[in-house]
């Protein structure tokens, strides 16, 4: 059977929450590979809305196995609270429905100051974090100085790993004047957390690998979007992860081979949040509608979010950096109305035309969009469960954006809802 990798196409909030949420169905285990409690999933089933940062998406659904991944940094403080709140909405979370990877890395106090610390300071470069320590987590991950959940189940070791992370960290905190971390007080924390995060605790891996031999279908959730990759985005204002395809084979301990059809997330526009460039930005009133109908403010942060036209370029770029098979595309009811719509085809760069976002940061924030104008429409697209319901001006925008890409756009979102939904190809059936 195949196995589905879901990644967002863009900046982030694309709608993969409700997206994943619809593949639930069809799958029997949903992967978190990448990323934090720095992600932002809403869900909205049968009228209630369910608010995820860190659990996959299926942990709301009965009957499925929810799975966290090596690949994740984990807060346990959140990931005890985040599971207390969907339990106080009724969904019911066990260890027999949540697995947590033995090696994954563990998300501090310490590092939620210093990235809080780094993104208020008057000097450096503001990058536009969640300020919930995901980037200096994953530092101590590859500076090898991490203490990892398995740490958890032996307070000797996890004595010796404080006081290994602490000469580190606490002469980095003298140097920027903020006050050293107590190593006692810290241990004692992590010893009264570890009875609520350790029956979760497994060897994801393995057991990937034992589901995978089964026959069960598995649904890998990304987080974010491919233009905040640590390699393949606009870096430096990026997240801290890699958030490309491939990823979901390094950051759950399976093979590449197991990963299956990629399905790319993308909106009908484009939004970001926080730092970084942006080229397709409208600071106009179009900007604003966009912004106030398709509800554009960040789960996690509560942040405004940037909006612009739909910007071709950049998702027929993480098409190839992802591997993306089809492009399930959403929101595109708040299109509804518009007499003219604009789409990103190519840039101009120091008066010359390219068709990709150059590497070089000074590059980035220099290009300039170049526009193809499409006919809008006046009639609603929201709540449509068929093509033959759409537009047929809708129809037209949603080939165009086919053609630009170089992709199928084989799912259609047109409401939050999870049954306003268009399918054209079935991912798990590819």
């Amino acid at each position: 059977m195949a196995n589905v990798v879901v990644v967002g196409a863009q900046w982030g909030d694309e709608g993969k929450g409700k997206i994943v949420d619809w593949l639930c169905e069809q799958a029997d285990v949903v992967v978190r590979f990448q990323g934090g409690h720095n992600a932002g999933h809403t869900l909205v089933i049968d009228g209630t809305t369910y608010k995820l940062s860190l659990l996959p998406s299926g942990v709301v659904r009965p009957g499925k196995l929810a799975v966290i991944g090596n690949g994740v940094v984990v807060d346990p403080w959140h990931l005890v609270q985040e599971i207390d709140s969907l339990r106080g909405q009724g969904v019911e979370i066990s260890p027999e429905t949540l697995k947590l990877a033995d090696n994954a890395t563990l998300i501090l106090p310490l590092h939620r100051e210093l990235d809080h610390f780094r993104e208020t300071a008057n000097a450096g470069l503001k990058i536009g974090t969640t300020k919930r320590g995901i980037g200096p987590a994953y530092e101590d991950k590859v500076g090898r100085r991490a203490i990892r959940v398995v740490d958890l189940g032996n307070e000797a070791v996890l004595k010796t790993k404080i006081e290994r992370l602490l000469a580190h960290h606490n002469a980095l905190r003298r140097g920027l004047g903020i006050e050293e971390v107590d190593g006692e007080a810290l241990l004692a924390e992590l010893v009264a957390l570890a009875p609520k995060v350790l029956p979760y605790v497994e060897r994801v891996w393995s057991l990937l690998d034992d589901v995978r031999r089964s026959g069960k279908r598995i649904l890998f959730e990304g987080a974010q979007g491919a233009l905040l990759d640590v390699d393949h985005g606009t870096y430096p204002f990026v997240t801290s992860s890699n958030i490309v395809a491939a990823q979901a084979a390094t950051g759950s301990g399976m093979g590449p081979k197991a990963l299956g059809t990629v399905l790319g997330i993308a909106k009908a526009y484009t939004t970001r949040v926080g730092e970084g460039p942006f080229p397709t930005e409208l600071t106009d009133e179009i900007g604003e509608l966009l912004g106030s109908r398709g509800r554009e403010f960040g789960v996690v942060t509560g942040r405004k979010r940037r909006c612009g036209w739909f910007d071709a370029v950049l998702v027929r770029q993480t098409v190839k950096t992802c591997g993306i098979d089809g492009i399930a595309l959403t929101k595109l009811d708040v299109l509804d109305g518009f007499e003219q719509l604009k789409v990103c085809t190519a840039y101009r760069l120091d008066g010359e035309v390219i068709d990709h976002l150059p590497a070089c940061q000074a590059a980035q924030a220099r290009v300039e969009p170049i526009y193809e104008e499409i006919e809008g429409w006046r009639e609603t697209t929201a709540g449509a469960r068929s093509w033959a319901s759409l537009p047929a001006q809708a129809v037209k925008y949603v080939r165009r954006i086919e053609e630009l890409i170089g992709a199928q756009v084989t799912v259609l979102s047109t409401s939050p809802e999870r049954n306003d939904t268009i399918l054209v190809r079935n991912p798990f059936e590819d």
